[in-house]
């Protein structure tokens, strides 16, 4: 059986159809039209999505690989547009448009007083078109198309609010980050060609890369003279850094956190399903070529650890509830690359899917709470909120669960995986990773139930103001001694969001306690990605630990022994005593813990660094080039030449007086200069 190809592309086009209504035609067509369009097209790629991975998984679909038309065509090399579904493709799939049609949804009921209401609408739903023409492709040049429309519609997105200087600063920080993670994914894809067949499809070059009688694993170049590398390692990386760029990765993680300058919506959308987990699934689509360099994993896999550990260390001094889930959003990210790099990307794409839910979950649940404050965003000026939010903050709860791999919940079945993936890897780096990744469990029950407990449970710190005079329970704000942390004022008291916005909240919810459950067996440990993933025999880890599986249940309740597990309880129960029984305590270990604390609260000084070296350096050579050459020897060569021209002019004017005789003395004298002359050249030549 085969797909239908027009069906594909109905998938991909829907969402376009709506951004383009919205857009062009937003004023016309009104509120009710730009939403009602773009939900329908999202919708409408949702569904048909799930029948392409219900097709795929259980009526035995064969994987589609086709090219629609081509672009140009240049000698033997080729630019086409086409698709390739197979298992991981129709997974990705149904993850980006049904995460996306519950952000569009929640949408309508978190901007309903904004102005660029069906502004917001068209990107969102450009957003998910490029998405999908990324994970759908089955060439690196139409990926490339959706990696940096993703890219370009994230840069419109964070700065949607475009009348505060903070947002325009945010996105100009993503998009020109990403572009230097994008100059090395266009420099390992110019190697691609290059090296790999001169083809820039999936299936050639894949082949190619795998093709025993060509060994590109032993295949080397020297970028420098005498230090020969191999391709397969230079290209990798090259790949990987665009990885870095889009995934958020250190060094090139700084633009993430900043990208909360933009509605909670988009903040869901880039960090859950679409942007951040395109460098992800790119690095698992090319497994057969990151499986011929052991130098290039292991880049990764140190990387990816790095990541996971520094990155959440900072969300436990963020006190904006945004940024507490960005933070997290690093951290995982960080889990995912760390699969990667120890071979088992089946577990890094099996979290890209679980993570997706739940922290898009966060996401919404957060900005539902801000919703509630009026846009207050500082959790110090919140607590007790469970009482006004309950659907929220259930949610909430469930979503942190599963964020921090309480055993049955979908975090804990792919978080686990990873860690005894990394466990078993004898890779060099392993044991780095082991350690970043155990201690990134600790980290993340700290700063999620801090979230929690700061956010809903505890003493309400904020005041409800009526007619100007304070009204109602008890507020309290937690002043330290120098009189910080002080209360918010509302207007009116929290209330519960609209069901547009509660809705979405309950059917993340649902996918974040069971999908995990649901899916372990088959993802990890059976067949489902079949030849979509290439894992050598020698690195599969997940092979290794298959023999030990036993079932999701099973793995739950062993869960409850194992490592990860009372780490994450010493987490949250240091977070208990701290948050909800000891408030005072934070305040003191803040003090005690002083150098720790500024280090993490200036995010080990990255943007200090950047700012000081790439942007005043950038801004000190563009000056120095422009006194030195412009000014100094451009501006200097022309004001020379014209004041020498101006000169000999003067001199030029003289001799024309207008009287006759000097005309005549000139001619004389031109003509014995000619004669004597020609008399002189005669001679020689007679000579």
């Amino acid at each position: 059986m085969t797909l239908d190809k027009n069906l594909l592309l109905v998938i991909v086009l829907a969402p376009l159809v709506g951004a383009v209504i919205a857009g062009l035609f937003g004023k016309r067509v009104g509120r009710v039209g730009a939403h009602g369009v773009t939900i329908v097209g999202v919708a409408l790629s949702c569904a048909l999505s799930m029948h392409v991975l219900y097709q795929l998984v259980w009526g035995g679909a064969e994987t589609f690989n086709e090219n629609l038309y081509t672009w140009f065509q240049v000698g033997s090399t080729s630019a086409n547009i086409g698709f390739l579904i197979d298992r991981l493709t129709a997974m990705m799939m149904v993850v980006v448009t049904f995460v996306s049609l519950m952000v569009h949804v929640y949408t309508i009921g978190y901007m309903a007083d904004d102005d660029g209401y069906q502004r917001f609408f068209s990107y969102i739903a450009l957003f998910t078109f490029s998405m999908l023409m990324l994970v759908m492709s089955n060439n690196f040049l139409q990926l490339f198309f959706g990696w940096e429309a993703v890219g370009l519609v994230s840069y419109l997105l964070i700065g949607f609010w475009f009348k505060r200087p903070t947002a325009i600063f945010a996105n100009m920080k993503a998009f020109i980050v990403n572009r230097v993670g994008d100059f090395g994914f266009l420099l390992g894809i110019a190697g691609v060609l290059m090296w790999f067949g001169g083809s820039l499809d999936y299936g050639t070059v894949f082949a190619h890369a795998q093709d025993p009688a060509i060994d590109m694993g032993a295949r080397s170049v020297e970028l420098i003279a005498g230090h020969p590398w191999q391709v397969a390692t230079v290209v990798c990386i090259c790949l990987f850094i665009g990885a870095m760029g889009k995934s958020a990765q250190v060094p090139l993680h700084v633009w993430l956190p900043d990208s909360m300058e933009g509605p909670t919506p988009i903040s869901a959308l880039i960090h859950a399903a679409t942007m951040v987990t395109a460098g992800i699934f790119m690095v698992a689509r090319m497994s057969p070529l990151f499986e011929l360099s052991e130098t290039a994993l292991t880049f990764v896999l140190v990387i990816g650890a790095t990541t996971a550990l520094f990155t959440g260390l900072i969300g436990v001094v963020q006190n904006d509830i945004k940024r507490v889930v960005a933070y997290s959003t690093l951290s995982q990210l960080g889990y995912m690359t760390v699969a990667l790099g120890v071979s088992a990307y089946s577990a890094g794409v099996f979290h890209l899917m679980t993570h997706a839910f739940f922290k898009a979950l966060l996401f919404l649940g957060a900005g539902s709470v801000i919703i509630a404050m009026h846009h207050e965003q500082d959790m110090r000026h919140m607590g007790g909120l469970r009482k006004y939010m309950p659907v929220t903050w259930i949610t909430m709860w469930i979503g942190s669960l599963a964020l921090a791999g309480a055993p049955g919940f979908a975090g804990f079945y792919s978080k686990d995986a990873i860690i005894e993936a990394v466990g078993e890897s004898h890779r060099v780096g392993a044991g780095y990773a082991y350690f970043c990744v155990l201690a990134g469990v600790f980290i993340t029950a700290l700063y999620s139930f801090r979230l929690l407990y700061m956010t809903f449970h505890g003493k309400e710190r904020f005041v409800v103001e009526h007619a100007g005079h304070a009204h109602g329970h008890e507020h309290h704000a937690d002043h330290d001694e120098h009189g910080h942390h002080a209360p918010g004022h509302l207007e009116h008291a929290p209330k519960e969001s609209p069901w547009v916005v509660t809705l979405p909240l309950v059917l993340l919810a649902i996918p974040s306690v069971v999908i995990g459950f649901l899916t372990i067996g088959s993802m990890l440990f059976g067949d489902y990605f079949g030849q979509a993933i290439f894992v050598r025999e020698a690195n599969n880890v997940l092979g290794e630990l298959g023999h030990e599986f036993h079932g999701a249940l099973a793995m739950a309740l062993h869960g409850f022994s194992q490592p990860p597990f009372w780490i994450a309880l010493a987490g949250f129960a240091t977070a208990t005593w701290i948050w909800l029984f000891q408030p005072s305590v934070a305040d003191k270990a803040e003090n005690a813990l002083r150098p720790l604390h500024t280090l993490l609260a200036n995010k080990y000084w990255f943007d200090s660094l950047y700012q000081a070296v790439f942007a005043r350096g950038g801004v000190a050579l563009g000056r120095g080039l422009w006194r030195g050459g412009d000014a100094g020897l451009i501006d200097r060569a022309i004001d020379g030449s014209a004041s020498f021209i101006d000169q000999l002019s003067a001199i030029v004017r003289r001799v024309q007086s207008g009287y006759l005789y000097h005309y005549a003395f000139a001619m004389i004298l031109g003509l014995i200069l000619l004669l004597g002359g020609s008399w002189w050249l005669f001679t020689r030549i007679a000579a």
